[in-house]
């Protein structure tokens, strides 16, 4: 192995860090009081982040700390530097974070902390490694739907660490990419407040069937958790720096058990030349301490499928330990004893060396003290982090010592190496904050310019025609088909890249693009991810690009990160509601008024793991308890440029039952300072998504009154917590 393998636990509370520590983790990720993405795991309050900074510097480990939610203005300039200020100077090692924002944030006030971009940013390719490496990301946690082959792409495309994950649940969708708690129960996942409703049981049909077949308890949206035990030497190969154990939630006995027993394998395959093995029994011995449905080895070698897949909630666990393991760093001393002379004690562990001194040695008046009652007072290490590998006693042979001068001995020696240890590590803040500065976010008089976004050739052939419309966002197909009609004439024409995006774009996909943005027929794209944003800005194309609402802008801060790339404009996110969208910098925004929201980007298909694969693209219906019906669409070929051929890596969207309708709120919305308006048309029939456009056209530029519609507001008023 050419590199150091990193071990990483989880732990939701104290109790769980010390059972990591002490079952072999060579470095352990908490959530603090603020910003982690397990709001309901016990967590760590300040006091205990600092003490388990110290104690994990002490055993020669490292401690990360979760800040992998998106946060709100008030709370990234209200509570942010003061939360992370004394773990910074206490020397914790590095921080998770999803928000660019956060992160360009923590990078400027915090220029020595490592960060670690979280899984929730849905790394899945070498572009979108190379991105947050050039901005200063020193690990990326990739997605966990990536395969052995992907990982390896990434670790020969950049040089910083990989993360990924090895053991524990599953979420069915992308992680960062699902609003699905958020928009049904108002608990974001992208707060850490996760409902988990992909493990709750949904009735599944065809589009075309009249009734549903599946049983009531069907949980088609439930996987088995992952157990790569025997994977270990091909994911290491693939260049995985670091081995992360899932768990936060779980408790400290289970932390225990699954660190120990990847803790065994992993000294097996990096110091011995045995072949690599493992045993039934070990195998046996982590499904039974945790079980849902089974285990599957996740996405490593497969890209989906139903042998993935629970179907069902059930969790069974047995056989934790009851006893917890603990860590003892061995440690060397040299106890001096003569009289007249002050007691010293010389102690060392690893690279560190310190020396205690207590009052003077006294000759013994009566009968001395022996060397073994000295020896069994200075073993007695007791609850402290270090155990004796060699004590040796220099002394007189006629001396005396009160037993509380060497337990003041002892236990001032012990307190010095333990601030030697960690003590080197600690840093210093410049005390100045520093806040980016996005551009100015008045109101401005400009025109509405509305847009749409179609997902077929049929809606853009249809919606082009509206003659007050700016310009449409289109696949390649469409957009083909547009720009040969000659509509980029009186229409900007915008390229709708894929939702996820992995492996390389179609051969010669942006040779033609570079040609239709040369003449002026293509204006831009809409990208979705940092994977192909990565794309287009190695191309030099950051100006073209228009974010997402899945390219999260929650802060100012993240806002002025995405101005310094100088890309076009960002989409509003949906979680926030319209008092903080006023409280945020809206001057380079678009809003959504209307369609579909995307429940769950996931790289599982329930068509096909219902009814068998066909790459027709096609829809499922998924009925909840509350008789509320969700539309999953197929995505069998994300560039959409017409071919037909199977292609090695698709992808599921998850369509809220209602969508989305701003149709009343017009005059709250235009006094949010937002020119771009747009709509999305998802699964609507052309004629549909004609009529709809043209209420909210009527609304919106005509002032006309709005009809009652069956829409969902979204979080426009009610927020996510």
């Amino acid at each position: 192995m050419t590199h150091e393998i990193e071990l990483l636990a989880p732990a939701g509370s104290y109790e769980a860090f010390e059972a990591a520590l002490g079952a072999g983790a060579d470095a352990v990720y908490v959530g603090g009081p603020d910003f982690g993405a397990r709001a309901y795991a016990r967590n760590f309050t300040q006091e205990e982040l600092i003490r388990a900074i110290h104690t994990a510097h002490i055993h020669g480990k490292k401690l990360y700390l979760t800040v992998n939610t998106l946060l709100k203005n008030r709370e990234l300039k209200e509570r942010l530097y003061d939360s992370l200020c004394p773990l910074y100077e206490e020397g914790l090692d590095a921080v998770i974070v999803q928000d660019l924002g956060v992160f360009q944030f923590i990078r400027n006030n915090f220029p020595e902390l490592h960060l670690h971009a979280s899984t929730q940013m849905t790394v899945t390719g070498p572009e979108g490694m190379k991105f947050l490496e050039s901005q200063g990301a020193t690990r990326v946690v990739a997605a966990r739907e990536l395969s052995l082959e992907e990982l390896s792409a990434m670790h020969q495309a950049s040089p910083i660490e990989i993360e990924a994950f090895i053991h524990g649940a599953l979420c069915y969708s992308f992680s960062g990419q699902c609003l699905m708690s958020s928009m049904l129960g108002g608990r974001s996942g992208n707060r850490g407040r996760c409902a988990q409703p992909c493990r709750l049981p949904y009735q599944v049909r065809t589009p075309e069937a009249h009734h549903y077949k599946t049983q009531i308890d069907f949980c088609p949206l439930s996987l088995k958790d992952m157990c790569t035990l025997d994977l270990l030497p091909e994911i290491i190969s693939a260049g995985v720096t670091s081995l992360k154990i899932e768990g936060r939630m779980k408790q400290p006995g289970y932390t225990a058990a699954v660190t120990g027993m990847y803790r065994k394998y992993l000294d097996i395959l990096l110091n011995t030349c045995d072949p690599y093995h493992v045993t039934d029994q070990d195998r046996q011995y982590l499904l039974d301490i945790f079980s849902r449905g089974g285990s599957c080895q996740g996405y490593y070698r497969q890209s989906n499928g139903p042998s993935m897949m629970a179907f069902t909630n059930d969790k069974k666990s047995k056989g934790l330990p009851e006893a917890l393991p603990s860590r003892k760093e061995p440690v060397s001393g040299t106890l001096i004893l003569y009289p007249g002379a002050p007691a010293m004690l010389d102690i060392s562990c690893r690279n560190a060396h310190v020396t205690a001194t207590a009052e003077e040695v006294q000759f013994a008046k009566d009968q001395p003290m022996a060397e073994p009652r000295i020896r069994q007072q200075m073993e007695k290490l007791g609850n402290t982090p270090f155990i004796w590998n060699s004590l040796d006693i220099e002394m007189g042979d006629q001396i005396f010592i009160p037993i509380r001068v060497l337990n003041e001995l002892r236990r001032n020696a012990i307190q010095l190496l333990e601030e030697s240890l960690y003590s080197n590590q600690k840093r210093t803040v410049s005390g100045q904050i520093r806040y980016s500065t996005a551009k100015d976010a008045a109101l401005s008089e400009k025109a509405l310019k509305f847009r749409v976004s179609c997902e077929t050739r049929e809606q853009a052939a249809e919606l082009c025609k509206n003659p007050e419309i700016s310009g449409l966002y289109v696949y390649y197909d469409a957009l083909k088909e547009l720009i040969n009609s000659g509509i980029y004439k009186e229409k900007e024409l915008y390229l709708s890249l894929p939702y996820i995006t992995r492996g390389r774009a179609p051969k010669g996909f942006f040779d033609t693009c570079r040609l239709w943005l040369s003449d002026g027929r293509l204006k831009g794209f809409l990208v979705r991810n940092l994977e192909t944003y990565g794309m287009l800005k190695e191309l030099g194309w950051q100006k073209y690009c228009i974010l997402d609402s899945s390219m999260y802008t929650w802060n100012d801060e993240a806002i002025a990160f995405w101005e310094s790339e100088n890309i076009l404009r960002n989409t509003l996110p949906y979680e926030l509601n319209e008092k903080e969208l006023r409280h945020r910098n809206n001057a380079g925004s678009e809003m959504i008024l209307y369609g579909s929201t995307p429940l769950m980007l996931s790289a599982q298909c329930i068509r096909k793991n219902t009814q068998g694969c066909d790459c027709s693209e096609q829809s499922m219906v998924l009925k909840d308890r509350y008789d509320k019906e969700f539309c999953s669409i197929c995505v069998c070929h994300p560039w959409k440029t017409g071919t037909t051929a199977k292609e090695k890596y698709c992808y599921n969207i998850l369509y809220n039952s209602l969508p989305l309708g701003l149709l009343q709120e017009s005059a709250k919305v235009q006094n949010l300072g937002i020119q771009d308006l747009r709509l999305n048309f998802t699964t609507e029939s052309p004629a549909q998504a004609g009529k709809i456009l043209q209420e909210f056209l009527d609304v919106y530029l005509h002032h006309k009154i709005p009809a009652e519609r069956n829409y969902t507001k979204g979080h426009f008023k009610r927020g996510a917590e």
